[in-house]
């Protein structure tokens, strides 16, 4: 899902700069603590540490996610295509809300928690069409 999401948002992108690079090296670093979270998820289900740490670790990625598309379009300008493309971005704040929200959950109802992960997930799972349609690719 966030490769995909990756692909069309850097698809608007003419260049890039330092700080886009550290950025997407960030996203990258949090990413890869996923198979961790989940492998230990997977061994301890409805646990509620794993879950929380699983939660925490979803939101460290939507926050890595964040920056870099605050970066590449400030990198861009205000009136790029990208720009138009990504809008206020309501997607991404109201899954960092959902993550925050799934956190909390998990040290009262984990099940709860693993219901919010997935929405967000169900969130994302297609590309953003105004990514498509504001920069014409699909």
């Amino acid at each position: 899902i966030y490769w995909n999401n990756h692909h069309h948002m850097f698809q608007g992108a003419r260049t890039v700069n330092g700080a886009i690079l550290w950025a997407n090296l960030h996203l990258l670093f949090w990413l890869s603590t996923v198979p961790f979270v989940t492998s230990w998820m997977g061994e301890n289900p409805l646990a509620t540490t794993p879950v929380a740490l699983y939660g925490v670790i979803l939101f460290m990625n939507a926050i890595a996610f964040t920056i870099l598309s605050t970066l590449l379009v400030r990198h861009e300008g205000p009136q790029s295509d990208l720009a138009k493309a990504m809008g206020s971005d309501v997607k991404g704040k109201i899954s960092l809300v959902i993550y925050a929200v799934g956190i909390a959950a998990a040290f009262f109802q984990p099940i709860v928690s693993l219901a919010l992960y997935v929405t967000v997930a169900a969130i994302w799972f297609t590309p953003d069409r105004r990514v498509e349609r504001q920069l014409g690719v699909s």
